[in-house]
């Protein structure tokens, strides 16, 4: 059986196409960024969702963004148990060995791993509660949130609502983390929290004073 097929005629198709353009128009730079390593300001942890285009919101190049992508932009809280754990992997190397300067935690609307917790909230997902899912225990993180947005009766508001307690737990989450929390003690780090309307490409921002997300 093989394990790997050649890439579709369409992308490469579109590599040839970014490789005669956008590549040999700035081959100065991707060529610094080889022999001189990465230095990205900051990190942003995002959702998996094709939808959420990071460098395109925020018109980044190569180089400037420590990209992590999850299901639903989750931190899980500090567990060094030996086990398999990647998007804490992301973190510490980004802290500890590219010292950011920013960690980012960007939600956004329509968000399917945020409305699968829900459902499951609701009971209304037995598959997302088997024992093998991926995803559902994944989205566990989330689960204590749930309560927060338990009594909004609109079913699009709820969702959106969660979407920003994603964000939050995430950053909360991440203060777990001892290497997280010196950094931003010292001065060193600083955590954002955001949340994109994809349809209406709104940016809000956490205020943490305020507790709630204000537009940028």
């Amino acid at each position: 059986m093989d394990l790997a097929k050649p890439l579709p005629a369409y992308l490469v198709k579109r590599y040839h196409g970014w490789k005669a353009t956008t590549y040999t128009e700035n081959q100065f730079w991707y060529r610094r960024l080889a022999t001189e390593g990465q230095r990205p300001r900051a990190m942003v942890i995002s959702c998996c969702d094709s939808r959420v285009h990071v460098t395109s919101i925020f018109g980044a190049d190569q180089g400037e963004f420590f990209i992590h992508r999850n299901i639903a932009n989750l931190v899980p809280p500090y567990a060094p148990d030996g086990d398999h754990h990647g998007t804490s992997a992301a973190i510490e190397y980004a802290v500890t060995a590219l010292k950011v300067a920013h960690l980012i935690v960007l939600g956004h609307s329509q968000c399917g791993g945020v409305q699968g917790c829900i459902d499951m909230c609701k009971g209304h997902a037995p598959h997302l509660e088997a024992k093998e899912s991926f995803v559902g225990r994944w989205m566990d993180i989330l689960k204590p949130k749930y309560e927060l947005v338990a009594d909004i009766e609109d079913s699009v508001e709820q969702a959106r609502q969660f979407e920003r307690q994603a964000v939050v737990a995430s950053l909360e989450n991440l203060m777990t983390f001892p290497f997280v929390s010196s950094a931003v003690e010292s001065g060193a780090l600083s955590l954002h929290g955001l949340w994109t309307d994809i349809g209406e490409g709104g940016l809000q921002c956490y205020d943490p004073n305020e507790k709630k997300f204000v537009a940028v």
